[in-house]
Order: structure tokens, then C-alpha cells, then sequence
């Protein structure tokens, strides 16, 4: 497993394996060595009070920009919208997620900032449209992660992108990692709580939990005796080690896209007002 020094391991400018950011040229060069995309499965959801609201997506985009660097392939911008257990309250709220699971059963409260909810039927939509769109620009294989019921719900689509898209999907729980020792294993606990310290230390604050009796919403081991960034650091080169030798077999068996910046009959567009 490599060394890191630094319990930041996104030290180097990753920006360059970010879609948005790509020029054309590079995005064509970095297609055609290798044609991964890496959809992190964000939300804009409460996670207690010592994570920031868009903790999926900051750990799943992370981990994709470190994938990205060791082996190739595109990261696309945070999906933060997914679906979610939902539940009308007798006063007619709507509450989901987070605001039912982290109450006695009948006592939703709805958290702040959570605001990803959309129907599963949507969501399915949504992901066949991505996925679609990713085939159509060239990429073979697409890797898709985060957020629990959104990356549940892209795995049990799996057959219908092969069948409609010819492209081949996984999650990182399905590349292989065991137990607590994956990525986004838990919610706001010491799993997730690590890996935001070591992907952004500034953003993660324990002093905001640390005298709570039973801080609200932290499903899993207490990230106050158990987390760190050394700890994040350390399952984020764990799970590196596990998923690259299987993307490296997979991009061998699937075709290059062999794109080229090349045009034909192209229009003079140049000093022509917009109608």
C-alpha cells in the first residue's frame, strides 16, 4: 500500500480529471486512454452537526479525483439529487431520511439543510439519462458511488444500462471492500467523519458534538473516539488498492473511443448577431 505523508491526500491539483474543467483536447485525450466516468451520488443532506450538508458528494467526488489521478478516467460534478424512505406525518409534512431515522418511530423532525428528495421513478430517469448521455460521449464503463439509497438504486439498474447502453456499471461496493473498512460506510460516524477529515480537514468539526449526549443523526461508531484524517487517509489508499487492478482489466476488454478534434462543413458563426 503506498505511504502518504500528508493526512490530506488530495494534495495535488486534481482538477484536471473534473469534466467541467476539461478542455476539449484534454478530455479527448483523457477518454481515449481511458474511458471511465466516476458519477459521484451526492445530496444536499444533515449530516449532524460536525459534517457539512453536502458530505456524499465531497466524499465520493474525493475519492473519484484520487481513482482518476492513480488510473485515469473523468469525474463528473456532484448528482445531489436521490431518492430516499419517505413519510407523511399526521400534520401533513413531509419528512425523509435522516429526519425519520434519527427519531423514536413517530417523532419525524424535519433536520436542517436537507433538501435531495426526489420520487425513485425520477431518479431512475435521471440515472438512464446520465448514463445515456455518458455512453453517447464514449465512455465504456462508469463507476457510480455515494449517497445509500442513491447508490442502491444505480446498482439495481445495472442490467438495463448494459442492455440499452452497452455500458458496463459498478458501485465501489461491488469492486470489493468489506465490513466498516469501505467508503461511506455509516452515516456522519467514523467512517464518513475520516474521510471528510482527510479529504478537507477544515471541513469537519467534533467540537460541535462533543458534549452531546446523543449527537442527532450519527448512525454508526462514535466518530469522537474513532475518527481521524490518518484513519480517512487510510481507507481512502485501502480501497484504491482493492478497485484499481479490476478497473485496469476492465478498460483492457472495453473499446477506445479513438475520439479526434476533427470537423467537416463547419458554418461561419463569426460576427453574426443571435436570433
Amino acid at each position: 500500500m503506498r505511504n502518504k505523508n500528508s493526512a490530506n491526500i488530495i494534495a495535488q491539483d486534481s482538477s484536471k480529471v473534473m469534466y467541467e474543467n476539461l478542455l476539449p483536447h484534454e478530455f479527448i485525450q483523457r477518454i481515449n486512454e481511458c474511458p471511465i466516468a466516476y458519477v459521484p451520488l451526492g445530496t444536499l443532506e444533515w449530516h449532524a452537526k460536525h459534517l457539512p450538508l453536502g458530505s456524499d458528494g465531497i466524499q465520493s467526488r474525493g475519492f473519484f479525483q484520487r481513482l482518476a489521478m492513480e488510473i485515469g478516467g473523468i469525474v463528473l460534478p456532484m448528482l445531489f439529487l436521490g431518492p430516499d424512505y419517505r413519510y407523511t406525518g399526521s400534520d401533513g409534512q413531509s419528512y425523509y431520511g435522516m429526519d425519520c431515522h434519527s427519531f423514536e418511530s413517530g417523532y419525524p423532525q424535519q433536520l436542517p439543510g436537507s433538501a435531495y428528495y426526489v420520487e425513485h421513478e425520477l431518479f431512475n430517469t435521471i440515472l438512464d439519462n446520465v448514463v445515456g448521455n455518458l455512453a453517447r460521449a464514449g465512455f465504456g464503463i462508469v463507476i457510480a458511488h455515494g449517497h445509500g439509497p442513491s447508490t442502491i438504486a444505480f446498482s439495481a439498474r445495472k442490467q438495463i444500462f448494459s442492455d440499452k447502453f452497452h455500458v458496463i456499471t459498478h458501485t465501489l461496493a461491488e469492486l470489493g471492500f468489506e465490513g466498516d473498512q469501505g467508503i461511506m460506510t455509516d452515516h456522519a460516524a467514523a467512517n464518513e467523519t475520516s474521510l471528510v477529515m482527510a479529504l478537507d480537514p477544515q471541513l469537519a468539526d467534533l467540537s460541535h458534538i462533543i458534549d452531546d449526549e446523543i449527537p442527532v443523526s450519527v448512525w454508526g461508531t462514535d466518530p469522537r473516539k474513532h475518527s481521524s484524517a490518518i484513519q480517512g487517509s487510510f481507507l481512502i489508499e485501502k480501497n484504491i488498492d482493492r478497485v484499481v487492478a479490476t478497473l485496469r482489466n476492465m478498460v483492457a476488454e472495453v473499446p477506445k473511443p479513438d475520439l479526434v478534434l476533427e470537423f467537416q462543413h463547419v458554418k461561419n458563426l463569426l460576427d453574426k448577431p443571435i436570433s
